[in-house]
C-alpha cells in the first residue's frame, strides 16, 4: 500500500500545473501510471480517502509530496552553488504558481481554527529549503553559525519565493540581489531571531491580499 501510495503521489505532483493540489489531481494519478498498470478510469473518492486521507488531509499529502519533488529538484543542478541551487528550487515552482497560495492557505490553516494563521509549515518548507541548499554545498559553518547560515538563506528563499508569486519574471534578479546583500552583510544571529517574524507577515499579508481569510 505505502509504494503504491507514493507511486501515486509522485505521479499527482506532475498533474498539479493542471489539476491544482487537489483530489481531483490524486483521483487521475492513476490513470498515468505505466500502461500495464493503468486502470481505465480515476480513483473513487472513497479509494483517494482511504490512500491519502479524508477531506483536505489528502490534499495536504499531495502539497507535501510536491514539496519533497521540490528537494529532489534541487539535488539534480549540475553545478551547485547556492545560487543555482536556488534558483532550480524557484524554476521549480514555475508552473504551478498559480496554486501555490492556495496550497499555502491551505497548510498554514490550522485545523482548529485557532490561531488564525500557523506559521510553522510556512517556516518549515523555507528552513528546509535553506538546510538542503547547506548540504549540498558542503557548507561547514559551526556552532552558531551554522543556524545565521541557515536562517539567512531561509529569509532569502522567503523573499523571493514571495516575489516570485507577484512577478514570476523579475524572480532571478531579485534572488540575485537578496543574496548579494546577504553577503555584504554577512550571516548574524540576528537573522535568526527575525527570520519567524519575517515568513509570518509576509505570508499572512499575501495570502489575506488574495482572499482565502
Amino acid at each position: 500500500m505505502s509504494s503504491t501510495r507514493n507511486q501515486l503521489l509522485r505521479v499527482a505532483s506532475t498533474l498539479i500545473k493542471t489539476h491544482g493540489f487537489t483530489r481531483e489531481a490524486l483521483a487521475n494519478s492513476v490513470l498515468h501510471l505505466p500502461q500495464r498498470e493503468a486502470p481505465q478510469e480515476p480513483l473513487n473518492d472513497l479509494a483517494v480517502s482511504a490512500l491519502f486521507g479524508s477531506g483536505d488531509t489528502a490534499r495536504v499529502a499531495l502539497i507535501t509530496a510536491w514539496l519533497e519533488e521540490g528537494l529532489n529538484h534541487m539535488r539534480k543542478v549540475p553545478t551547485p552553488s547556492v545560487r543555482e541551487i536556488l534558483l532550480a528550487r524557484l524554476d521549480y515552482n514555475r508552473d504551478v504558481l498559480k496554486h501555490l497560495p492556495e496550497a499555502f492557505a491551505l497548510l498554514c490553516s490550522p485545523e482548529n481554527g485557532w490561531p488564525p494563521v500557523d506559521p510553522r509549515p510556512a517556516l518549515k518548507h523555507a528552513a528546509t529549503v535553506a538546510n538542503e541548499t547547506c548540504i549540498i554545498t558542503q557548507d561547514r559553518s559551526l556552532q552558531l553559525d551554522w543556524y545565521a547560515r541557515r536562517a539567512s538563506l531561509a529569509t532569502v528563499y522567503s523573499a523571493a519565493e514571495l516575489h516570485q508569486l507577484k512577478s514570476p519574471e523579475s524572480a532571478g534578479a531579485f534572488l540575485d540581489d537578496l543574496l548579494s546583500a546577504s553577503e555584504t552583510a554577512g550571516t548574524t544571529l540576528r537573522e535568526a531571531q527575525v527570520f519567524s517574524s519575517y515568513v509570518y507577515k509576509s505570508w499572512n499579508g499575501i495570502l489575506k491580499s488574495k482572499g482565502f481569510w
